[in-house]
C-alpha cells in the first residue's frame, strides 16, 4: 500500500500515489458520514490538482484523465462509477447490490487496483467492480475526496 502525500483543504483531501497506479495497489478512504449527508466523491486522476489559482476553476480543467470517479449520492442511496478520458466522460454505472454508508456512521472504504479492474470494498463487503477504461495505470497520481465526510484516514 502506497502512503498518499497528504493536504486537507476545506474538508477536501487532495493527495499523490507516487508513481502511479498499478495491479495489487489498495487505496483506503476512512472516515465517518456527516449526520445530514448529501454527497461524497473520489476521485483517482492522471495530475494533482493545483491549490493556486482554485476560484471556483472548474475541476475538470485540474484533473486531466479520470480514471475513476466514485460518486456517492447518499439521499439516492447510489454509488455512481465513471471515468474520463480525453477530456470526455463515459457511461456511468450505477448498479449496486446494497448501499454501504449511513448518517453519522464509520467507513472503511478500500479501493484494489486489479488488472482487469477496481475493485471497490466499504467496511470488508465487496460492492462493486469498476474495469479500467484508461489503459496506462501508472498516469493516475493523483487521489481526491470531497463531501459530506469527516475523514480520518487516507493511504
Amino acid at each position: 500500500m502506497e502512503d498518499c502525500t497528504d493536504k486537507k483543504a476545506n474538508g477536501e483531501y487532495i493527495g499523490e500515489i507516487k508513481g502511479g497506479l498499478r495491479p495489487s495497489m489498495k487505496l483506503v478512504v476512512m472516515g465517518i458520514v456527516d449526520k445530514k449527508p448529501k454527497s461524497m466523491e473520489v476521485v483517482v486522476s492522471s495530475k494533482p490538482q493545483r491549490d493556486e489559482d482554485d476560484e471556483e476553476e472548474e475541476s475538470e480543467e485540474r484533473e486531466g484523465d479520470v480514471g475513476l470517479q466514485l460518486k456517492v449520492s447518499f439521499p439516492d442511496k447510489a454509488v455512481q462509477r465513471n471515468a474520463r478520458l480525453a477530456g470526455k466522460w463515459g457511461r456511468a454505472e450505477n448498479i449496486l447490490s446494497f448501499f454501504p454508508f449511513a448518517p453519522g456512521e464509520p467507513f472503511k472504504m478500500e479501493i484494489v487496483c486489479e488488472h482487469q479492474q477496481f475493485r471497490i470494498l466499504v467496511d470488508g463487503q465487496p460492492l462493486c467492480g469498476f474495469s479500467h477504461r484508461l489503459p496506462q495505470l501508472d498516469s493516475l497520481t493523483a487521489l481526491r475526496v470531497f463531501g459530506d465526510v469527516h475523514l480520518t484516514k487516507v493511504a
